[in-house]
């Protein structure tokens, strides 16, 4: 379906923004890897025949008695020796390029945790022992999911709440502006620290919890531009016409405050990310374990004699919030109306 006169210039100004294409195509790639973990970094064999059977671990479990009857029923360990001597005594096994997930422990890493950079282990170990750079890709993958999944149930509130302000106005728009100035004035790290004084913070509690004061960011701006369209000519004609609200609204009105709304979705992604970086460097995100890059930040800061966990933990969180800002900033360009007239 061909793209509409005005997207055609939007999509031809994103593309002559060398910085923002570039740092697209790089969050792609990084995007993909981290949806592929399982795949890229596990501790189980990717493919595996044994007796003429062919196997796939990494996708389902298999119990260890399949490979010898005095193993035990439950999941087979692919690091224990006795298993892969007894698979290998009837078969092979083809592992990821990473035979480590974020919660396997290196055993044989170092004389002491955490270890520095090796062939084996590229970014090194943890004061656990577990491989650096797997919790790195599984982590990149908990904080993009959780920005996104912040972001955009977010927006949605916050466009919603905008667009019912700036449509009918008086008394609705006063009681709203009222309760987000009550709401926004709410102490969020106190309640999460009493929350995760009664619950273990899960990644759905976080969401959720978090989304109850992130909803807000966008509310203004969408509220402002309705604001200003409902006594457009348009919109009267609309309403003349007995046309329902929630289609003028949703069909008209929206359509023309989303193209301030757009402009702000990376950065507010980013801020997604840093947020729950920043939760669980203080302890109050994701449980201790975690593939979190928040937790790799604090095992720094713990572990100043291994400065490869500092430099890992800074170039991974500073590349993602530079480029999904550079990103941020070819979407705002593209938006811009004095550049797409």
């Amino acid at each position: 379906m061909p793209l509409s006169p005005l997207w055609e210039r939007r999509a031809k100004i994103f593309r002559a923004h060398r910085r923002g294409r570039f740092s697209l195509y790089v969050f792609a790639v990084i995007f993909a890897v981290s949806m592929s973990a399982n795949l890229i970094a596990n501790d189980k064999p990717l493919l595996l025949e044994y007796r003429g059977t062919l196997y796939f671990p990494a996708l389902q479990p298999i119990a260890e008695q399949t490979f010898d009857p005095s193993f035990l029923p439950t999941e087979a360990d692919y690091t224990n020796p006795q298993v892969q001597a007894a698979i290998r005594a009837h078969g092979w096994m083809v592992f990821p390029p990473i035979p480590y997930r974020y919660d396997t422990i290196v055993w044989n890493a170092g004389r002491f945790a955490p270890s520095p950079p090796s062939a084996r282990d590229w970014l090194g170990t943890d004061e656990v022992s577990r491989d650096v750079l797997s919790r790195v890709i599984y982590g990149l993958r908990l904080s993009i999911l959780f920005g996104f999944g912040l972001t955009i149930v977010a927006s949605i509130i916050g466009i919603l709440a905008g667009a019912v302000q700036g449509f009918y106005g008086g008394l609705t728009d006063l009681f709203f502006q009222r309760f987000i100035e009550i709401w926004s004035g709410m102490p969020q790290l106190f309640l999460l620290i009493i929350l995760s004084s009664i619950i273990a913070p899960s990644f759905w509690i976080l969401l959720l919890f978090l989304l109850l004061f992130s909803w807000m960011t966008l509310t203004g701006v969408v509220r402002a531009e309705f604001l200003r369209a409902r006594n457009l000519d348009y919109v009267r004609a609309a309403k003349a016409l007995g046309v329902a609200d929630w289609r003028i609204m949703l069909r008209h009105m929206l359509p023309n405050a989303m193209i301030a709304t757009l402009t702000f979705l990376p950065f507010i992604l980013s801020d997604s990310v840093t947020l729950l970086a920043s939760l669980d460097f203080l302890g109050f995100g994701m449980p201790p374990g975690s593939p979190s890059l928040g937790e790799l930040v604090s095992e720094a800061k713990d572990n100043l004699q291994a400065p490869w966990l500092g430099f890992t933990a800074f170039i991974t969180l500073a590349g993602i919030l530079v480029l999904l800002i550079f990103i941020g900033e070819a979407v705002r360009d593209s938006f811009d109306p004095r550049k797409t007239q």
